[in-house]
Parts: C-alpha cells; sequence; structure tokens
C-alpha cells in the first residue's frame, strides 16, 4: 500500500522588497546577495496577515482545487514555528475559518495539533500523518506548514525574510508522491537559533522601584515576545552539516547500499534558508559519498574546509547542482525563508519547473534532506506518480509569484517595525485578520479573522 502526497496548495505573501533594494539600502554589495546566495525577493506579510491567515489560505485552495471531502479528513496537523498563541494551536484557528467557509461542524470530528521543531516541524507532521494514513487507509489528512521568518533590522539574517504556506493532502495511492519507508533521523541538542522568553525588569520600563501594577503586571519582569530569532549564522550552518552529514549515511544503512546514495536520487529536496544553501551544505555528502573521494572525513578542519571547497568549484559538482537541486531553488529565490514551508515549496517548486517545462518525471526517486535547528535531521526519499501532472496542473506557482507587489525600502521598514496601519494591498479572495480584542478581559487577545470576496 502506497501513501504520500495526493494534493498541494499554497499561499505567500503578496508583496516584496527586491533584494538589490535592500542591499543598496545597507551597504552590501547586490552581486553577493543576488549571486551568491540566490536571493532575489524577500516577501513580507502585509498588514491583514499573519500566519494563521497563511494557513487558512492555503488550506481553503487545497480543499477547493481538489474538491477535498471534508468528512473524510481525519487530522489537520499544522508545522510552525510562529505560533501566535502558547496554548492555542493554528490548527483549531483552521477548523473554526474552514467551518465558517465550508459549513458548521463539516470539521467536529477531526483532530488538530501543531508541531513546533524549529524548520522541520512540518517534516514531523507529514511523518506522523503518513503512519496515521498506514494504519488507517480510509481515512485522509492534511499537514500545513506556516510561517513568518522575520530578522532584526541590520542583522544577517534581515535578507533571507520571507512569508507564506504550504498545504497537502496526505492519502493513500496518492497522485503526486509515495514515500519509502526508510527515515534517518538525527538529533542533537544545540543552541544554533531559537526564540527565547525573554525578559525585561519593570523598573527599566517605569523608572519605579516598587514593583507597582503596570498594565496589569504584578511581576517584576516583563515577558517580552519577539518574532525575530537570537541566532549564530555560521554556527547553524555547521550544525545543518553535521546533522544532515549524520541522517544521511544513517539511511544509507537503512537502505543497506554501498552505492553512491544521491546517484539514485534524479532531485534533491533539501531545507531552503536562502535559495543556495543546500548546494553550500550538500559539498561535504557530495564528496564523502562520491565513489573516488579526495575527502576522508578525517582531516584536520583547515584541510577538511579547504577541499571541501575545491570539490564545490569542480564541473562535476557544479553539474551536480544543475541537474538535481536548482529546480527547488527557483521558488526559493522569489520568496525567501519559509522555516517549516521551505522543504515543501523546494519540493512544489521543482514539480512546477517540470511540469512548465513538460518533462514527465513519473517514477524518478526524490531524495528529501529536511534540517530545523535545535537540532535535528531527517533523511527519506519518495517515487513520483504516475498522476502528479494532473495534480500540479493547478498549481500555477510561478505565475502567483510573478504578480508579487514591489514595495519600496521606507514601506518596507515600517511594516518590520509595525508602523504601517494600513494595508498595502486591499485584500480580495482570502482571509484576513479582522482584529484583536483588547477590552474584554475574558478575550483580551483573541484573533478574529474574515473571510473577503
Amino acid at each position: 500500500m502506497k501513501t504520500g502526497i495526493d494534493a498541494l496548495s499554497f499561499d505567500v505573501a503578496k508583496i516584496h522588497l527586491p533584494i538589490k533594494t535592500l542591499a543598496e539600502a545597507r551597504n552590501i554589495e547586490t552581486e553577493k546577495l543576488e549571486k551568491g546566495l540566490g536571493l532575489i525577493k524577500m516577501t513580507l506579510p502585509d498588514v491583514h496577515q499573519d500566519s494563521v491567515v497563511f494557513a487558512a489560505n492555503a488550506l481553503t485552495r487545497l480543499i477547493e482545487d481538489h474538491s477535498v471531502n471534508l468528512d473524510e479528513i481525519a487530522r489537520i496537523y499544522v508545522g510552525t514555528e510562529s505560533s501566535i498563541d502558547n496554548a492555542k494551536p493554528i490548527g483549531s484557528f483552521l477548523v473554526d475559518l474552514m467551518e465558517q467557509k465550508f459549513g458548521e461542524n463539516t470539521l467536529a470530528g477531526c483532530d488538530v495539533v501543531d508541531f513546533t521543531f524549529a524548520c522541520i516541524g512540518g517534516v514531523d507532521a507529514m511523518q506522523n500523518c503518513l503512519d496515521f494514513i498506514k494504519l488507517n487507509p480510509d481515512k485522509k489528512a492534511i499537514v500545513v506548514t506556516t510561517d513568518f521568518a522575520k530578522y532584526d533590522l541590520n542583522s544577517t539574517g534581515e535578507y533571507t525574510q520571507g512569508a507564506g504556506a504550504t498545504a497537502m493532502l496526505i492519502t493513500v495511492n496518492p497522485r503526486i508522491i509515495a514515500f519509502e519507508n526508510n527515515w534517518a533521523t538525527n538529533t542533537k541538542g544545540v543552541f544554533d537559533f531559537f526564540k527565547p522568553h525573554r525578559t525585561i525588569s519593570k523598573e527599566a520600563i517605569t523608572g519605579n522601584k516598587n514593583n507597582e501594577v503596570w498594565f496589569d503586571n504584578l511581576e517584576a519582569e516583563i515577558e517580552i515576545h519577539k518574532d525575530q530569532p537570537v541566532f549564530d549564522g555560521q554556527y547553524s550552518n555547521q550544525c545543518y552539516m553535521d546533522r544532515t552529514r549524520n541522517a544521511y549515511f544513517s539511511f544509507k544503512k537503512l537502505k543497506n547500499t554501498s552505492e553512491t546514495l544521491y546517484n539514485s536520487w534524479s532531485s534533491i529536496i533539501m531545507h531552503l534558508p536562502y535559495a543556495f544553501q543546500g548546494r553550500r551544505m550538500l559539498s561535504e555528502i557530495y564528496a564523502l559519498d562520491a565513489e573516488n573521494s579526495i575527502i576522508s572525513g578525517e582531516e584536520n578542519p583547515a584541510e577538511h574546509q579547504t577541499k571541501l571547497k575545491e570539490t564545490s568549484k569542480t564541473p562535476e559538482y557544479k553539474n551536480f547542482v544543475e541537474e538535481k537541486l536548482v529546480p527547488a531553488e527557483l521558488a526559493s529565490s522569489l520568496i525567501g525563508n519559509l522555516y517549516t514551508g521551505s522543504i515543501f515549496m523546494g519540493f512544489l517548486s521543482t514539480l512546477a519547473h517540470f511540469y512548465d517545462s513538460e518533462k514527465e518525471i513519473a517514477g524518478n526517486t526524490f531524495g528529501f534532506l529536511a534540517y530545523g535547528s535545535g537540532s535535528k535531521s531527517k533523511v527519506f526519499e519518495g517515487i513520483i506518480q504516475d498522476q502528479w501532472k494532473l495534480a500540479v496542473s493547478v498549481v500555477n506557482l510561478f505565475e502567483t509569484l510573478n504578480k508579487s507587489f514591489e514595495i519600496d525600502f521606507e514601506t518596507y521598514e515600517k511594516l518590520h517595525k509595525k508602523e504601517q496601519k494600513q494595508s498595502i494591498q486591499t485584500p480580495k479572495k482570502e482571509w484576513i485578520l479582522e482584529r484583536i480584542e483588547n477590552k474584554n478581559p475574558n478575550l483580551l487577545g483573541a484573533r478574529y479573522y474574515k473571510w473577503i470576496d
């Protein structure tokens, strides 16, 4: 019995800042970002958008474009690191909004939960749903990923920002891809990238040493939420490479093969914080698993890095990248980082590229190398199914991305600082954040959404 992805949809922020504009404002060489990292556009949420909005839009499109029968949906599992509440999951919002649009109690029997493990949370959610479908083949599940990758102004992560969601229908006998049973995992608890609870003393805000009540806060310390992470870029890259390498070779053991594994994959889908991250991270695996490798993995660190750089510059590696990695990079260049959705957008980008190129890929094996900071990697593979074109024909990925609205740098900074009060674009046929309750003490902070025709 085959299980996998039967249908895919997405929603991406409809406004963007050109990377060239950001580079000029930050005195960064444009070529470094465009040709060095593969960045072209950076998408940003409009005033009326948040992680629930992106998720609801992607899910609505999945349901409508593929005529999904909600009575068959047993699970809606969400991968995110952009949760808007510490208790109420995004999945519970989605059930409410879908019932508003498609009928009351249509999802009353549906299980929902959010998965959080940085950028790999969506893969965790999908693996869980695949296992469920294997045990309950008469049921279907939906996996949603939704995130806003926001970084501090002037930080080294600023140019990798992005916003959007994906939604996937998980079934038996899927039309797009069927996943094999082998999954390799490598995990290590580290602080390469995280979003901690932060505090500031009340005295620092009020100037009062007596801990008087301030906006209903009795505590002497005020907790602060920031969407922006604490991160060490170089260390995070090393963690990415270490976890992925270890998971890759664990996967080889599961497959019980001594052959070069990546040669069996026609395309490779990786987590892409920026478009060219995958090709930078994969050079080590490429070298170590090559038939005539010049790298053993036992060199001293300096020599190891030198050999990796030499490998990445060879014509053979460049051809490898062009053939197996570039199709997944295309959408990332136009969107930015989607965190949990990044690897699935890479998959969708690859499918859309081959669909638009009229290339038949049915029967091809795709390799997936997922990563989430904190840190964990999972390596798995799937086989493209005969009806993939039919399922992908309604997606219109690149046509949609080309319609993105360009904003100027001043507008970008106002949005980032939450000084922009009016939406940049008038919403149409999409969900919006209508309001956040700020008066009723029993509903303080509750977020309300509505559909705009």
